[in-house]
Formats: structure tokens, sequence, C-alpha cells
């Protein structure tokens, strides 16, 4: 299982959509007894959990991720739901606006977003983990698939900065400052050698691939931002507003998943998982309650099935 869920935060939207805090909370209250926010999300995370945990094989893995400040409380529910905490996986970056007030005297209420946790859970294996195996075919993750120049793979995920270029890096790029250590400063900025899994956040290129004969939509995710001179945000074609990176989903569905194993997203979106098992040559299964997304993520993921596996830049001939 392999899924990016709502997070239950509602810092700009208007309020009305079924994945914000209040309406995650009303979903999962199971009497009159008020709710908390956070006891209400956390409830929610071990209702659907539940749910995947009956229908998954035992020994098999769950990738989750969720924004940091409710994390601890998808972790919970999670667990209750009856799964095993195995680690957690960090996905940083470089950009990120910060959702934050702006007060007098430079001050302001949050931080600027850099990285993103994803819980790293399994259904407990049926006898020991080789026994799972044999039975199963679940229990162990694909080290050997997710080896970066052949090093063992990390729990940390980087992000190439928007202003890395083929051949050199930014001066605020995660990966080169990971990858230089404390010679950083002193160093040109180089592509690093590759010690960590690293990719670019998802393009809006790459967000709207395939999706040419959908409509246009005005958006606006972050209202102090990301405006043109007319003050009003781009039309996109794919209106998600937490668009995984294709190559991220790749490696963590290769991470978790066996060859010719089926992978489960109980919250689709726009199919960014689906289309990684399609180009991993995994089986998937996606849900997804808005028939919006739902139209996006089979289009989406349409488009990518069609590309040949040996093509170097498949967004390259969908622009054309």
């Amino acid at each position: 299982m392999v899924t990016d869920p709502p997070y239950a935060i509602s810092n700009f939207q208007s309020g009305d959509e079924a994945w914000h805090a209040e309406a995650i909370r009303d979903q999962a209250r199971t009497g009159d007894a008020p709710l908390s926010l956070g006891d209400g999300f956390e409830l929610w995370c071990e209702h659907w959990a539940s749910e995947c945990l009956r229908a998954m094989r035992p020994g098999a893995h769950m990738l989750a991720f969720c924004a940091p400040r409710t994390f601890h409380r998808l972790v919970t529910g999670i667990e209750k739901a009856g799964f095993e905490i195995r680690d957690v996986l960090m996905w940083l970056y470089s950009s990120g606006m910060p959702k934050s007030r702006r007060l007098p005297g430079d001050r302001g209420t949050a931080l600027k977003p850099a990285y993103e946790p994803i819980l790293l859970a399994r259904k407990p294996p049926d006898g020991t983990v080789e026994e799972t195996i044999d039975a199963h075919g679940t229990g162990a993750l694909e080290i050997g698939r997710c080896r970066t120049n052949d090093r063992w793979p990390p729990n940390a995920l980087f992000t190439h900065s928007h202003r890395c270029h083929e051949g050199r890096c930014a001066r605020n790029c995660a990966v080169r400052q990971a990858e230089a250590g404390g010679a950083e400063h002193r160093q040109k900025p180089q592509v690093p050698i590759g010690r960590v899994f690293y990719c670019s956040k998802a393009s809006r290129r790459e967000r709207d691939a395939g999706c040419d004969n959908l409509p246009a939509r005005q958006v606006d995710l972050f209202p102090r931002a990301g405006r043109h001179k007319t003050g009003r945000s781009r039309p996109v074609r794919n209106p998600h507003p937490t668009v995984k990176p294709i190559d991220v989903m790749r490696w963590l569905v290769r991470l978790t998943c066996p060859e010719d194993g089926l992978v489960l997203d109980p919250f689709c979106g726009s199919g960014t998982t689906g289309i990684a098992c399609s180009l991993e040559g995994r089986r998937f299964l996606g849900i997804e309650r808005d028939e919006t997304f739902a139209e996006v993520a089979k289009t989406r993921i349409s488009h990518w099935s069609k590309q040949p596996e040996d093509d170097p830049d498949p967004l390259d001939r969908s622009a054309k």
C-alpha cells in the first residue's frame, strides 16, 4: 500500500472540502460526544487503516505520507488499527511556501515547509519473516531494487531545488548540501555523485501531462503567492493540490511491492501512485471519492502507461 491521504490541515482553502480537518473529524465521529480535530483525525485514520489491514496479506507494507504537525496522529491511528510501525522516511525539498501570517517586526506564525514524513508500517507477518515470504511473497523490503550507486537505500529522499540545472546545483539545494557536507560552502555547485535517492518536485508539466482533453481550471492553492501580474493564478488541467513526483512514487513502489504484486492506494487523488505502478510493472487498485480527481487519475495513468519503458524523457513527447 502506497498512499498520500488527507493531512487534516486547513491552511489555504475555503474549508468546505471533504479532506479538511473539520470534515474528517465529523466523518470519524461515532456518537454525540464532541471530538477535537486531532482526536477525530486519529480515529478516522484508525478506521481506514483497519479496512486496509483486513484486505492486505500478512507481511505487506504500507507507506503513508503526512504533514509534520499531524503525523503523530496518523501513526497512532494506524498502529491502533493493528499495523507494526517499522520506520519513518523523510522526503526533503528546498522549494515550498511558508503558510504563515506576516506580522510586524519580521515575525510570523510558521516556518517554511522543507520535508514531509512518510510512515513505513507492516501488517504483522504470518510466523517468521522467512515463512511469510514463502507463503505470501511479502514481509521484506526490496533493497536491491532501490539502491543508489550500489548503496543501501536510506530512509531519506531528497529533491533538487527548482533552480538546479543539469550539471549544476543551486546553492540552497538539499541534495547538494547533503552530499557536500561541511565543505559545501567551499565547493563549486556540482551535481552530487549520488549517495541518496533524489529527484525534483512535480512540475506543472508533469502534473498536466496527458490531460490535454480535460478542462482547464482556475485554482488558488496559495492566495498570497504564485500570481501572475493579472492577479490570478495559472489555469491548470490537473487541479489536485498535493501531486507527488512520479519518480518518488516509483521508488516507494519498488521498495515495498514485489514484482508483479498489487498496490493499493485508498486515496488515489490524481493517480500518481497508479502511474508509478504502471511504469514499474505492478498491478494497481486505486480508490478516489472525488469524481474530478478520479477522471484526472484515469487520464494520467492511461497516458503514462503508453510511454515506452526505454524513453529517457517521456515528457518531451507529451509536450510536443
